[in-house]
């Protein structure tokens, strides 16, 4: 599974602190993060991350590729009390589109992971093979 991972500055230690929670099962999959978030990932737990760009320039690249469906999961820790820009409407609308599976918090992330743990998100691998 590709999984992708995109964070706040203020949320960013919480990524690497769930990702360390669950390294268990990130590292059988493909990890993809914007250029700080992953940085912060492959740091706290020594995953392989596929790297994009700073900022929203690597969210624009990170929608792309969920608008290819590329991604079949994307864990967004984002400040609810920031503005809300362009780059996460367009996120949220092409995993919807696209029916992508996707977390806002720790408490969505948490039951996503536990999911893909127990093999509920195989069928995104199926979409691929057709």
């Amino acid at each position: 599974m590709n999984i992708a991972f995109i964070a706040h500055d203020n949320k960013k230690e919480l990524m690497a602190s769930f990702c360390i929670a669950y390294k268990s099962i990130l590292h059988e999959h493909h990890i993809i993060a914007t250029r700080s978030t992953g940085i912060m990932i492959n740091k706290a737990t020594g995953l392989n991350v596929n790297l994009l760009a700073y900022g929203s320039l690597g969210a624009q690249q990170l929608s792309a590729r969920i608008a290819c469906d590329e991604i079949d999961l994307l864990i967004y820790f984002r400040d609810a009390n920031s503005e809300e820009d362009h780059n996460n409407y367009l996120l949220f609308k092409h995993c919807d589109v696209n029916n992508i599976p996707f977390a806002t918090n720790i408490a969505s992330a948490e039951v996503l992971i536990k999911g893909l743990e127990r093999g509920d998100l195989a069928w995104r691998e199926l979409l691929r093979q057709d």
